[in-house]
């Protein structure tokens, strides 16, 4: 049988990524669409004044 090779260690961006990923705010459905108005309100507005 052949033996894998070992594994590097992770370098410390991949790391930080990794945690970061893990961490981020899960945002719920409502939440999701509350952020889009709020955008999409914005984009209107400044299409309008100007």
């Amino acid at each position: 049988m052949k033996q894998k090779p070992a594994k590097r260690p992770a370098s410390s961006e991949r790391i930080i990524r990794d945690i970061r990923r893990k961490t981020r705010k899960q945002y719920s459905t409502e939440e999701k669409i509350r952020i889009v108005l709020d955008g999409l309100r914005v984009y209107i507005l400044k299409a309008c004044c100007h």
